[in-house]
């Protein structure tokens, strides 16, 4: 199994923000290098790494309750969004600022950490190399301030 480098495991803090429906617009975030978003496999891969993902995050127990009122289609294209956008893609994020989204959620280090552990997951299960999966993550990494909410 596949060690978390401690950066990496607060990039899951972004992913939680999905929950409530993206956060955050990624501007400041926005890899002007395409490389990453070619191998996370343009914008097919990306849709497709949001639905693996989506479908994970709603199966573990520790994560469900925080996506029950969740609007899973539009969740999943948000987080596509999210995810062409940081690795450098041509798509932009029109979402919520990550705060304002998890403002109502108790979302602790714990949680966050879960979800960075789904979204790995879901990569390996995709065929995302290790390297790129690492990209994503120290990207994503920084949104674990405005997510976690319960110290």
């Amino acid at each position: 199994m596949k060690k978390f480098i401690p950066t990496f495991l607060l990039c899951f803090a972004t992913c939680l923000c999905l929950s409530v429906g993206w956060a955050q617009p990624v501007p400041a975030q926005v890899s002007k290098d395409d490389s990453l978003y070619l191998a996370l496999g343009q914008k097919t891969g990306i849709t497709q790494l949001s639905d693996e993902f989506v479908t994970r995050l709603v199966a573990d127990k520790r994560l469900a309750p925080f996506f029950e009122k969740t609007n899973l289609p539009n969740f999943k294209l948000q987080l596509a969004d999210q995810f062409c956008a940081v690795s450098g893609g041509p798509c932009v994020y029109k979402g919520a600022d990550m705060k304002s989204a998890h403002a109502n959620f108790d979302i602790a280090k714990a949680d966050f950490n879960a979800l960075v552990e789904v979204l790995q997951q879901a990569m390996d299960a995709k065929g995302i190399s290790f390297r790129a999966q690492n990209r994503l993550l120290a990207l994503l990494a920084p949104m674990h301030r405005e997510v976690i909410t319960v110290q």
